[in-house]
């Protein structure tokens, strides 16, 4: 396969204190990781540096001090050759200070974010993007725990709060933390094909991307962390047998021998959710699966579900993702959200 050349291309992380540090060195590793391979069969790779105002140490949000270059700097190098191909802003905890003390941050991506083939975010780095006015008219994605914040916000912006990233023309946001990976690795499948990007992702250990429609969170993280973790088991053994056709709250009741009654009682107190809802979600959730990586037709993915049909599972998905699960898997196929 012909590897596109992307020698001397630019990518750019901002920094700024209090910034998370897994948004900025998943993305980085990526870059790293593709340069590598591509050295490997003789091609130069991608450039990437870590950048603030005025250089320096920046400490991140997790207590490490990384060391940045002076965004000056790296324009005084685009003059002489170089030129940031890709500017990524990574998000920050506590987004709302950060916006605060970052104004001039702000003005300078509203500035300068123009000149770059594209640009991203990480996290609660779209809510810089869009301070910037760089999202106006997108659909864009942000970490699902600061979705609310953002609509209220930015209510003028229209906001995803399921997919792992979404791309959009020249525009790239992502959603929590790790999903800085999927996005990188995503573009370095866009700039040099699926072979390097596959070499990336079995040196890191992953899959080769997440589609960028793929939801944040998985059914089984949905479930968890609400309780003390004592549906844990029940909700493994669920995984396992979603596609049964007897699947019920009575069912779910004798797996872990509690009366249908108290066993509601106790696991909507637990988990937030009722039985019957978390029967769907788990549903959904291996449905959305087999769409992005098996060639089941949509009948035969709706029966190993247990939906029955493919009017209901039609019905379900557009309750829980707003389109249908035809949609949904041409959206993964073609890569967004």
């Amino acid at each position: 396969m012909h590897v596109p050349a992307v020698a001397h291309t630019c990518v750019a992380i901002v920094a700024y204190p209090g910034v998370g540090l897994l948004d900025i060195a998943g993305a980085q590793n990526v870059f790293w990781a593709a340069s590598n391979a591509m050295a490997a069969g003789g091609d130069a790779g991608y450039r990437c540096v870590v950048v603030s105002l005025e250089g320096g140490l920046i400490r991140t949000a997790e207590g490490l001090s990384i060391n940045t270059l002076a965004i000056s700097a790296v324009e005084a190098v685009q003059e002489s050759g170089y030129a940031i191909d890709t500017l990524i802003v990574p998000g920050t905890p506590d987004i709302m200070q950060a916006l605060a003390e970052n104004i001039l941050m702000i003005e300078w991506l509203a500035t300068h974010a123009q000149r770059t083939r594209r640009v991203a975010s990480v996290c609660s780095g779209t809510f810089f993007m869009a301070a910037a006015g760089l999202l106006d008219g997108k659909r864009v994605v942000t970490h699902w725990r600061m979705s609310g914040m953002f609509e209220s916000r930015y209510p003028q912006l229209d906001i995803d709060t399921e997919a792992v990233y979404r791309r959009q023309g020249r525009v790239w946001t992502s959603g929590g933390v790790s999903s800085g990976v999927d996005l990188a690795l995503a573009m370095v499948e866009a700039d040099c094909g699926r072979d390097i990007a596959a070499t990336v992702a079995r040196e890191m250990v992953m899959c080769i991307r997440r589609p960028g429609g793929q939801a944040q969170l998985s059914e089984l993280l949905a479930t968890q962390g609400k309780g003390c973790g004592e549906f844990d088991k029940l909700h493994l053994w669920l995984a396992s047998n979603v596609g049964r056709n007897d699947l019920s709250v009575e069912l779910l009741a004798r797996q872990v021998h509690m009366s249908t009654r108290n066993f509601s009682r106790v696991y909507k107190r637990s988990t937030g959710l009722t039985p019957a809802k978390t029967i769907e979600l788990f549903r959904v959730g291996a449905a959305r699966r087999m769409l992005e990586d098996s060639a089941r037709n949509i009948d035969q993915v709706a029966d190993a579900c247990g939906f029955g049909d493919e009017e209901r599972m039609r019905v379900t998905f557009h309750r829980h993702l707003g389109l249908s699960p035809r949609e949904y898997r041409s959206r993964c196929q073609a890569g967004i959200g």
